[in-house]
């Protein structure tokens, strides 16, 4: 599996250290930006690269993005199809679990302005140990979403 790495200036710093953490574990990372603090870039420019990589693979790819909030980078990269990004930006471990068990997340998105260090490894670790559990009604629901990317309307 792949992850993808990519962040603003924003989460910068952390992405840097959650890159050398994950190969440290021998996990093939790809960075693909930002490579250089920049307080003027613009989050949706390497955000959209990484979720158009996810979207070609989603079974043998995930990624880790960063910002402030975590919030405007899931919404870029949940525009693209069979990517589905959580935001975590603190609070109980259990919404990391079920994003991945219940949801099939393939992108953790972190908010670096609420998340140390400490806690952002600790986070991504648990998703990335964790499966889907294919139970029938995620996995129901998770076509009725694939069903509304192509679409475009809601489902009866």
């Amino acid at each position: 599996m792949t992850i993808y790495l990519a962040t603003d200036h924003a989460g910068f710093e952390l992405k840097e250290a959650l890159k050398s953490f994950l190969e440290e574990r021998k996990f093939k990372t790809i960075d693909l930006g930002a490579f250089e603090y920049d307080a003027d870039d613009d989050y949706p420019d390497c955000i959209s690269k990484v979720a158009a990589e996810v979207s070609k693979d989603p079974a043998n790819s995930r990624a880790i993005i960063l910002g402030g909030s975590g919030q405007g980078e899931a919404m870029v990269a949940n525009r693209l199809p069979h990517v589905r990004a959580t935001v975590y930006y603190g609070g109980p471990e259990e919404i990391i679990r079920l994003s991945r068990e219940h949801n099939d997340a393939n992108v953790l998105s972190l908010g670096a302005r609420f998340l140390s260090e400490k806690e952002a490894k600790q986070a991504v670790k648990m998703w990335l140990e964790l499966d889907f559990s294919k139970g029938e009604r995620h996995v129901r629901r998770i076509e009725k979403i694939d069903r509304l990317e192509v679409e475009g309307k809601p489902s009866e």
